[in-house]
């Protein structure tokens, strides 16, 4: 850090270990760190570059889900569901290779260079019911419930497949206790209510 004041350095990662050893710059700005500061930490390798705009210290722990966080800090209304959903609660075999995001109807298509996402738009109660708010690694994501998130799988049957929406049903009554009553609620309002029930009876 030859030509950076080390106190501002020592100053900009205290500031930046506070925030859970990640930062937008918007926020890293607002805390006072200026921004030839942190990308002259860039440069030395001090932090990196998550995303644009989003940096993490490197001798930070790594991050258990990193590319949920990403999101999580880049676009807090965006709500985690399907496929990554059913990765993180544990019912699917499924790898996701993108973060699969709820938003509603007509807002902004997030720009973001990576990870890379795959947007689904939701209206009404049917975006709002189910959301919780979970955390990790210290930052606050949004996630569908698992009983919203099976729910969906069937609704979006088409898109990530019904063998998809099968398989998590079933791992879901081999993992959970199973909610009959909130599964039912859902199918309602999400109108999958016909299409579920079959399955839920044959397997839950």
């Amino acid at each position: 850090m030859n030509n950076i004041n080390n106190d501002a350095a020592r100053q900009a990662i205290k500031i930046i270990e506070q925030h859970n050893g990640i930062i937008r710059t918007k926020d890293a700005l607002k805390a006072g760190i200026q921004p030839r500061t942190l990308y002259k930490l860039r440069d030395e390798g001090v932090i990196e570059v998550l995303s644009k705009g989003l940096f993490k210290l490197s001798s930070h722990n790594s991050i258990s889900e990193l590319d949920i966080v990403t999101i999580a800090l880049k676009y807090p209304n965006a709500v985690i569901c399907l496929i990554s959903a059913l990765s993180f609660y544990g019912i699917t075999t499924q790898i996701p290779h993108t973060v699969y995001i709820a938003l509603k109807k007509g807002a902004e298509t997030p720009r973001i260079d990576y990870p890379p996402i795959s947007v689904h738009r939701f209206s009404g109660e049917n975006y709002s019911i189910g959301i919780l708010e979970k955390t990790i690694d210290g930052v606050n994501i949004k996630i569908y419930s698992i009983e919203k998130t099976l729910v969906d799988c069937f609704k979006f049957r088409n898109k990530i497949g019904l063998n998809t929406a099968i398989e998590a049903l079933k791992l879901y009554k081999a993992n959970y206790k199973p909610d009959i009553k909130k599964l039912l609620e859902y199918a309602k309002v999400c109108r999958v209510y016909n299409v579920i029930k079959p399955y839920m009876e044959a397997i839950i």
